[in-house]
């Protein structure tokens, strides 16, 4: 099932398994979202949660058991509940049950909000902590940009101009290998090799969004002051970027299986909601 939602200048549809965004357009047409070919990668935006990225042997210890939690969590996998709908706005939910505390032993909601406002769409993360005791997770985006043109046509362009030290991943989990990236100024010109060892993790940015620009002209921008951390990734020859604001990241090999001593996770304590927010802007 899809939910469609539109205003004056935008129309966006979602999926109800994952909560995923399928497609954002302008009133022209334009598609802005990747179309999930899975030649390339069948996803158009998954949402990540209750981890983003890998765990170390794909599983933690809790209270002395052992539990296995695959790469990014099972959200995407879920079909959600639509909970509330306007015309140009949808809240989507989904809640702990018998096979989420399997893999995870913490009962929770999740919801997620999406709103079109004039040339903006809104996306809101909330989690809300129904057990009794202090709950770790992570939570972040992996929206897939279209671009139809040659990829090495489109640059991004950070906020402001700063040092962009990133990480690298080695079989999915983050490597002590640093690497920055080169810069004209605040702008990066894209190519293929960056991505020859998976995503660029950035772990800590100045800036608060950054620009897409197709023929250094601008095409959208992905507004992420809420979130700590940052991924940008896309598949060798494929006409997609994914920009991913997240709140955490994969481990590393000497990760010791302790979530809640895990690098850049969130400790929500019992009965708390947790709320953050992007947005993506068509210029």
């Amino acid at each position: 099932m899809k939910t469609t939602l539109t205003n004056s200048q935008l129309t966006a549809q979602i999926n109800h398994l994952g909560a995923e965004l399928n497609s954002l357009k302008n009133k022209s047409g334009k598609e802005y979202i990747w179309e999930g070919n899975p030649a390339f990668w069948g996803k158009h935006s998954p949402v990540l949660f209750p981890i983003v990225g890998t765990l170390n042997n794909n599983s933690f210890e809790h209270e002395g058991k052992s539990y296995s939690l695959s790469r990014h969590g099972f959200a995407r996998e879920m079909e959600f509940d639509l909970i509330d709908k306007t015309e140009s706005s949808a809240t989507f939910s989904i809640q702990s049950n018998q096979e989420t505390l399997k893999k995870y032993p913490f009962e929770f909601e999740f919801q997620i909000i999406y709103t079109l406002e004039e040339n903006k769409l809104d996306i809101a993360y909330k989690v809300i902590n129904k057990s009794e005791v202090q709950m770790p997770f992570s939570v972040g985006a992996h929206p897939a940009f279209a671009l139809p043109e040659n990829f090495e046509k489109y640059s991004i362009q950070f906020e402001k101009e700063e040092p962009l030290e990133y990480h690298l991943l080695e079989n999915n989990l983050i490597s002590n290998q640093k690497e920055t990236l080169k810069k004209v100024k605040n702008s990066v010109q894209l190519n293929y090799k960056l991505f020859e060892n998976d995503a660029l993790i950035f772990k800590s940015l100045q800036s608060n969004y950054l620009t897409i620009l197709e023929n250094k002209k601008p095409l959208l921008k992905v507004q992420y002051t809420d979130f700590p951390h940052l991924g940008i990734w896309t598949v060798m020859d494929a006409p997609f970027i994914c920009i991913e604001p997240w709140f955490g990241y994969s481990d590393t090999n000497e990760s010791n299986g302790n979530l809640f001593e895990k690098e850049g996770i969130q400790i929500l304590n019992s009965k708390e909601t947790f709320d953050s927010k992007f947005t993506i802007e068509i210029l």
